[in-house]
């Protein structure tokens, strides 16, 4: 089953986005910086694929994949020494 997202909302501190499937997921929005320090004029200009979200002007692409996932924002992963 290949599951993409029908819409996106937010609230004060979560995004929220609707699933093909039904399921409804919040996410803190803590995980993703660009989408933090948002407007909310650049928030709702989230264009939605069958992959995922994406905010052109945000530079900042969200898997729904990674979403189902749990990860955030992935841009800045800190490598730790083995």
């Amino acid at each position: 089953m290949n599951i993409s997202a029908k819409s996106v909302r937010f609230d004060d501190s979560s995004m929220w986005v609707e699933l093909s499937d039904g399921r409804t997921i919040g996410v803190p929005l803590a995980w993703f910086p660009r989408l933090t320090h948002a407007s909310q004029a650049q928030l709702e200009a989230c264009e939605i694929s069958q992959g995922g979200l994406h905010w052109d002007a945000l530079d900042e692409d969200v898997s729904i994949a990674g979403l189902l996932a749990g990860r955030g924002d992935m841009t800045h992963i800190s490598q730790a020494a083995a």
